[in-house]
């Protein structure tokens, strides 16, 4: 193995190691799907109850997102990895000790807040570490993994409740299969903790905190000698005009005093990709499909399928992110989503009431529904899943990225919580029909957002990123 290839092979290790806090991401959100109706039984909830409880993590999420990326401006990305790390391991525990809505609550905020600092701080350190060639490719590899821990808590979840004949049977220990279900996340957040302290910090941190030498020698190991000292230097001169700790105040234009319109496209990424809904499939899965008709086992078997879908539509945009752009990819995605979200509107309004009062999706409406939800998915997960997080990874100038992500990711984690906590109420209200006239509503937005407010990042080194 040559040189440069050693170099590669180093930095697609540190960053897959980053990635697995989007494993533990995309893990955390998806459990949740199989034990809604464990929850409701074991703490007594109503409609109202039941979507705090699954949306209680998403308070975190905010949270940790907006102070993970300020937090790591002054101790680093790795450092706030670690912290993040540890949450993950106490908040499995707890979700699955707890005996009440609060106790629950408090655990899964906590994890929340892990969730929260992975998903702003994962793709920035890939983004900080990665040459610009292959940069998207690599920060397409967290929604990989926000994919496979999606994917394996479905297959978890699956399982464990067939196991036990379903998520509120006993299992193992005298606990209900629901309780293990969170357990066992506590493995892969274990993992997580242990590698993080066999990875450098991010040299533009370094650089930025004034540790030259220490940048130095972490971009030696990540592209050679010559290359970190052209590095530093590219580096220093792009803080050279303004070279201070990072301040929520940067994010203001230093001649009008208003916020940067590059601010408000990352604030517009971030909740356009929750506004389409796609976290309602990730949270609500099993209850949407068993409010149609399905078994609670057919209905989690549609989750692992839709997984399954998810992750090669995230390798298609692995491999395309870097040839054609992330903006191309955002407009078909959006395109895509708004046709395949009004196919299930219409699916759902052609549903019927059974002997027992339920709706079910009779003739062709059932599997119409089933393939453009998986059609929705492939095309979410082909464009805005990743390559938001990539373009809010790489699109902020060095000097504003912490806080600049802050801000994204408050936005992000704040629309997912509003979309979330209401869906029971829009379902028991307007429909599911209804539910997802409003999500196709979002994804015809999206489309104009992204052809006036999205510029293309593709090739650009950080450095050359304008605020």
């Amino acid at each position: 193995m040559g040189e440069a290839d050693q170099h590669t092979f180093y930095i697609i290790i540190v960053s897959c190691i980053a990635t697995i806090g989007g494993f533990l991401f995309g893990f955390d959100s998806g459990v949740i799907n199989g034990t809604v109706e464990g929850l409701q039984r074991a703490f007594d909830s109503d409609s109202v109850g039941t979507g705090f409880n699954v949306a209680s993590m998403l308070l975190g999420c905010a949270i940790g997102a907006y102070f993970a990326g300020r937090l790591a401006d002054r101790f680093g990305r790795r450092s706030i990895m670690r912290v993040a790390a540890a949450f993950f391991i106490v908040s499995a525990w707890g979700s699955g000790i707890a005996t009440g809505s609060a106790e629950f609550v408090i655990y899964r905020i906590l994890g929340g807040l892990a969730v929260g600092a992975a998903s702003v701080l994962a793709p920035a350190y890939i983004s900080e570490v990665a040459p610009a060639h292959y940069r998207g490719a690599l920060a397409t590899v967290q929604q990989i993994a926000i994919i496979s821990g999606l994917f394996v808590a479905f297959l978890s979840n699956y399982f464990l409740a067939n196991l036990a004949g379903s998520s509120t049977s006993e299992l193992w220990l005298g606990c209900e299969a629901w309780r293990w279900m969170f357990w066992v996340e506590i493995a892969p957040a274990t993992i997580f903790l242990v590698a993080l302290f066999f990875i450098p910090e991010s040299p533009r941190f370094l650089v930025l905190s004034r540790w030259s030498n220490e940048a130095f020698d972490v971009l030696t190991r990540l592209g050679g000698e010559e290359q970190a000292r052209r590095k530093v230097d590219e580096i220093d001169r792009s803080l050279a005009a303004d070279h201070h700790k990072p301040r929520l105040r940067d994010l203001l234009d230093s001649e009008t005093n208003r916020i940067r319109r590059l601010v408000w496209v990352g604030i517009g990424l971030a909740t356009f990709q929750q506004l389409v809904g796609i976290n309602v499939v990730f949270y609500y899965g099993a209850v949407l499909w068993q409010s149609v008709g399905f078994s609670e086992s057919d209905a989690l078997l549609i989750n692992v399928i839709s997984g399954g879908l998810s992750i090669a539509a995230v390798i298609l945009a692995l491999l395309l992110v870097d040839r054609v752009g992330r903006k191309p990819l955002l407009l078909v995605g959006s395109i895509g989503m708004a046709l395949s979200l009004a196919t299930v509107v219409v699916a759902f309004l052609n549903a019927t009431t059974g002997a027992d009062g339920s709706p079910a999706l009779e003739g062709i409406y059932g599997p119409l529904a089933l393939v453009a939800a998986n059609v929705y998915v492939v095309f979410f997960n082909g464009s805005w899943g990743p390559v938001m997080w990539v373009m809010l990874g790489e699109m902020f100038p060095n000097q504003i990225r912490g806080t600049g992500l802050a801000v994204s990711g408050l936005a992000q984690w704040g629309s997912n919580f509003g979309i979330t906590v209401t869906f029971p109420v829009l379902l028991a209200s307007i429909g599911l029909a209804g539910a997802y006239g409003l999500y196709t509503l979002g994804a015809i937005l999206s489309v104009f957002f992204v052809v006036k407010m999205v510029h293309e990042t593709r090739g650009l080194e950080l450095e050359e990123m304008q605020g």
